[in-house]
């Protein structure tokens, strides 16, 4: 009897570290208040409501924001490259109406494929195949 093995199911699905936080939005936090800190202790205070709370709610939108069930920040990099794309695509027409009327009206040459008709496996091959892939090899029909 073949050997059973468990398979994953939620293989798409983070680990949560604590409670209902992951790995990568703890990190995300973490970095977000050490930066809170630092602003805090480096800035006057009416500073720091000015630049640390935008900051705060940044860095919560990246490490709980899901848009299309992708993190915030895999969105944030599709946003970027989408709009490094060029908007207008050019057309280079280097081929002139009355050539494109004359390939239109012209038929396409026919191509003749020949088939080539395969010999079919005999039912005594088809068993020695199944004992070699469920022995998993160890059965050799040479022997």
């Amino acid at each position: 009897m073949p050997e059973q093995y468990v398979v994953p199911q939620f293989i798409d699905s983070e680990d949560k570290i604590f409670g209902p936080v992951t790995a990568r939005q703890f990190i995300i936090l973490m970095v977000v208040g050490l930066v809170e800190f630092l602003l805090f202790k480096l800035l006057s205070f009416v500073l720091f409501l000015v630049i640390g709370v935008p900051f705060l709610a940044i860095g919560g939108m990246i490490a709980f924001t899901k848009i299309n069930g992708q993190p915030f920040h895999f969105f944030i990099l599709n946003l970027v490259q989408t709009m490094k794309k060029p908007r207008l695509r050019v057309w280079d027409k280097t081929v002139t109406d009355a050539q494109l009327r004359d390939y239109i009206i012209k038929p396409p040459p026919l191509v003749l494929t020949r088939f080539v008709h395969k010999a079919s496996i005999g039912t005594s091959r088809i068993e020695e195949l199944t004992l070699v892939v469920n022995t998993g090899g160890v059965y050799k029909p040479e022997e």
